[in-house]
């Protein structure tokens, strides 16, 4: 019988139950099953999903691999299903896109370092709730990935290239400026898997911090190069003050480069 129907198994006789050799009390029926909304099933096999492709290729995942980690069948699994696996890899891997941008959206107020904190906090709190999820979701190469994979991947960090873009300035963005932004995104996306691979060694306050110095000090990098970015880098330090990361970043890289060996 399928897993979401809501049944319950009749009463099973037992050695001394009435009507049965010994007779005496009947067993205990065994607790129905749980009816779930199409919504709940759905969910419960792309978690399922989730939690496999990120242990595992693509293709040494099946159907019936997934039924039995959501406790199912795999005729109920075709049924949500009908595209097979491809299907759920894509549809699992979107769950996942989805709830991962959500994270970039953050109000234009105070200042700017310190939207990118909140922002890769709640980023870090999703790696850390849906590790499965974001490794899924970002670990490539498989035969599986295809141009609707790919443009899932690619729109969250269009979408976190695009917030963090907003943050800094109103005004279009110059190609240096948008390097900038995309490459400290990767550096974000791979600081997490590492966070992930090295079984969250690093506490997510240090990490967060450790990740807006990085942006800081790309910035100024390409401040030398670029008159936008050297713009708006000073309007980031006038934001923060001289508490901020970008004054402290300063302050730390003067101490270190004054040391003693």
């Amino acid at each position: 019988m399928e897993a979401d129907a809501a049944v319950e198994d009749a009463p099973t006789p037992s050695a001394g139950a009435p009507g049965s050799p010994g007779g005496g009390a009947a067993r205990p029926r065994r607790a129905a099953y749980r009816r779930l909304s199409v919504e709940e099933r759905r969910g419960e096999l792309i978690r399922a999903a989730l939690e496999l492709f990120s242990r595992h290729a693509p293709e040494e995942v099946s159907l019936d691999d997934v039924a039995v980690a959501a406790d199912a069948s795999r005729p109920l699994v075709y049924r949500y299903f009908p595209g097979g696996k491809q299907q759920l890899y894509e549809e699992a891997l979107g769950s996942a896109a989805e709830g991962l941008a959500a994270r970039f959206v953050e109000p234009r107020d105070g200042p700017r370092t310190r939207r990118l904190g909140h922002v890769l906090e709640r980023y870090f709190a999703f790696v850390d709730e849906h590790a499965a999820g974001y490794a899924a979701l970002l670990r490539g190469g498989s035969v599986a990935e295809t141009e609707r994979t790919d443009a899932i991947v690619d729109g969250v960090r269009r979408a976190a290239h695009q917030r963090i873009i907003e943050h800094l300035t109103d005004e279009p963005a110059g190609p240096r400026l948008r390097v900038l932004v995309r490459s400290w995104v990767s550096v974000v996306e791979t600081a997490a898997l590492s966070w992930l691979d090295e079984g969250r060694e690093i506490p997510v306050t240090e990490q967060v911090e450790l990740l807006v110095d990085q942006f800081v000090a790309m910035f100024a990098a390409a401040a030398v190069h670029d008159p936008q970015c050297a713009r708006l880098l000073r309007r980031v330090v006038a934001d923060e003050g001289f508490s901020g990361p970008g004054a402290r970043l300063a302050e730390r890289l003067g101490e270190l480069l004054a040391a003693e060996d």
